[in-house]
């Protein structure tokens, strides 16, 4: 195995990690905002079912993922390779600055803006639906964009189903709600992982199978696991900024609020995976957050320019991660 073969899948391991330094803080953000645990005990929840999900929902996203980009064998590791090491820098930057960021853009630009400047056009498929799965970068970009309008929809409707009945409930009902948010932020995390390490995942069978180390997509057994751990390490060093974004500065959530907030976003990334549409957790939670406002007809109360600065993100995301790896490849072409 090849140096720049190793260098490639250490970049997508390390994809994995910033990734579960992103979407997986988003996981647990209401959880921990509504104080119904403490940070250390959602991480290591949302770190166990972060690990099943991959192993155990299957490989629909990954195969999605892997068929992006269209590139000759030869420089196929260096494109993947540059595209990914975009992403990384991507999600570091945006991490540090607190801003939740769409990791799946993030590797979407990087993977195009390195295919492209490598064999142009043609080297990127481009794709579009196929029936209701995703194939290629409209198809990702499709499913990125409608599952945040999912999101926001659903929530809107639960807290709103939620706050009859709660007109019903007693104050006995209350521990039940906070048990509750430990279900289904558990079946958030489950989501997660089976929708997110599957790009990783997906990453590698394409690096093994342009290096000659396989000669299918079917990808050996140490890949997820692997993907899984790079994940679950992202999640254990917690992206704490990201939390406090999510959970109190979009709006400030109840327990219900959060309640709602994680079942329909788990709801909408599960349904997703299924489908082997790769979505944004990142997007699906903020966006459940603002449909939690909306639901309580407090759209007044909803930060609006939190909402505005992560719309901003979102839009150059793809952009700014093309340009990074563009530059990335032409130094990578450079060195070689």
């Amino acid at each position: 195995m090849d140096l720049g073969l190793v260098i490639a899948l250490a970049l997508a391991l390390a994809f994995a990690a910033t990734n579960g330094l992103h979407d997986a803080s988003n996981a647990i953000a209401t959880l921990v905002a509504t104080r119904a645990a403490t940070p250390l005990q959602a991480i290591i929840m949302a770190s166990f079912f972060n690990m099943l999900g991959p192993l155990l929902l299957g490989a629909a996203v990954a195969d999605t993922i892997a068929g992006i980009v269209t590139v000759s064998p030869d420089e196929a590791v260096a494109v993947i390779g540059s595209g990914l090491a975009a992403a990384v820098i991507w999600n570091l930057l945006t991490w540090r600055r607190g801003l939740p960021s769409s990791s799946s853009h993030a590797l979407v630009g990087g993977l195009v803006g390195a295919a492209i400047v490598e064999g142009g056009i043609h080297a990127v498929q481009w794709g579009g639906l196929d029936g209701w799965h995703p194939v290629g970068v409209f198809g990702v970009l499709i499913a990125l964009a409608i599952s945040p309008v999912f999101g926001l929809l659903t929530a809107l409707i639960v807290i709103r189903l939620l706050r009859r009945l709660a007109h019903k409930a007693t104050r006995k009902w209350i521990p039940v709600i906070g048990n509750s948010q430990w279900v289904t932020s558990a079946t958030l995390a489950f989501s997660h992982g089976a929708n997110d390490a599957q790009k990783s995942v997906g990453i590698i069978a394409a690096l093994l199978l342009a290096s000659g180390e396989i000669d299918s997509l079917e990808t050996p057994a140490w890949v997820i696991p692997a993907c899984s751990i790079a994940l679950t390490l992202g999640t254990a060093l917690g992206g704490w900024k990201i939390i406090r974004t999510v959970g109190q500065r979009i709006y400030r959530i109840s327990s219900v609020d959060g309640l709602a907030s994680q079942s329909s976003s788990a709801g909408v990334i599960f349904g997703a995976s299924l489908l082997g549409a790769p979505t944004s957790t990142t997007q699906v939670v903020a966006s459940s957050v603002v449909g939690i406002g909306g639901g309580r007809r407090r759209w007044r109360h909803v930060n609006w320019a939190i909402v505005r600065e992560m719309g901003l993100a979102w839009l150059i995301t793809l952009p700014a991660s093309a340009l990074l790896a563009v530059a990335i490849f032409e130094v990578v072409q450079w060195l070689s």
